[in-house]
């Protein structure tokens, strides 16, 4: 029985679709399926798998969905015990699915382990060693930029970049798929934050290499549509997982930490679409939406408000 199944959401992905399906044929370890969850793509990018990858099973929406409602569909279609979730501008290291799936199985109370990814272009620099995220409402990854051979010592993260991670299904079923609100952007950060609530852990698997194109889909680092969706979702990320008195506790940091990016947007020209993702957020965060909090999981929250702290050193040492 297979204890893996890779699932890669796709939007107009051709240019990248070969590299990447390639690596995956080309893995030491077979065990594993692959779902290619397409969200209405317009550029042959489907008929072309169809044809050069049988293997692979498809799943196509007429439109785009988001990253978020494409990966909870393959999550819901697989039915192995483990799911690797994975973009399609990436190329695989040989040992990428079996280095995930070792290092998730040594961890019980792992929810996810985010990969190795190194910049396509630049494969000895870094893209994501981890995902971090701290008090002043920041999310940010570990060396970017950096030379990748300093970060090759497995260590626990905030949360796994849902870039090339793997994720124990099981979990899914207790605290929930990625949410369909945020689209695209923090979906990652706010469903590893949920599962840390709850007690688990994410992991960083140096052993486990992906190369990243990084903004395949979306386009540069900074453009309209990230940035009113990602300050939207940052807002929301916070009135969705902290109780009430976590934000009053946080609001100085977070007073800070937006003010920073509103100048550095401004600087940028991007001031107006910050602050209509800012409003949006404030929108679209609903009661309904929060994590409920519960005094069983008080140490947890206790440990999470610590790591925030510590994260805002972590951040600019970084």
């Amino acid at each position: 029985m297979r204890e893996v199944t890779v699932v890669i959401p796709n939007w107009n992905g051709m240019a990248y679709l070969e590299n990447c399906l390639s690596s995956l044929r080309q893995q030491d370890f077979q065990g594993f399926e692959t779902i290619l969850i397409d969200n209405g793509s317009s550029d042959g990018s489907v008929d072309y798998v169809r044809e050069k990858f049988p293997e692979v099973q498809i799943h196509r929406f007429p439109s785009n969905t988001g990253f978020c409602r494409a990966v909870n569909e393959g999550i819901r279609l697989s039915d192995t015990p483990y799911v690797i979730l994975l973009n399609n501008d990436t190329v695989c290291d040989r040992a990428f699915v079996g280095e995930l799936l070792k290092a998730i199985k040594r961890h019980p109370r792992c929810f996810s382990c985010g990969a190795k990814m190194l910049q396509l272009k630049k494969p000895e620099l870094l893209d994501d060693a981890g995902d971090y995220y701290c008090a002043l409402g920041w999310a940010f990854a570990a060396g970017k930029g950096k030379p990748g051979k300093q970060y090759d010592r497995e260590r626990r993260i905030f949360a796994s970049c849902a870039g090339a991670a793997i994720y124990r299904r099981c979990i899914f079923d207790e605290i929930g798929l990625f949410d369909e609100k945020h689209f695209a952007y923090l979906e990652d950060i706010d469903v590893g934050y949920r599962a840390r609530i709850r007690g688990y852990e994410n992991r960083y698997i140096p052993a486990a290499v992906v190369y990243h194109a990084g903004s395949a889909t979306s386009g540069s680092a900074y453009n309209e549509f990230k940035v009113i969706h990602s300050s939207r979702n940052s807002v929301y990320l916070i009135y969705k997982n902290m109780p009430a008195l976590q934000v009053v506790i946080n609001i100085p940091f977070l007073l800070i930490g937006y003010l920073i990016k509103i100048a550095f947007f401004a600087r940028r020209g991007f001031l107006k679409q910050y602050l209509t993702g800012l409003r949006n957020g404030i929108r679209m965060s609903k009661k309904e939406d929060k994590v409920v909090f519960q005094s069983q999981y008080l140490k947890n929250y206790l440990r999470i408000q610590l790591e925030l702290w510590w994260n805002v050193v972590r951040r600019f040492r970084n």
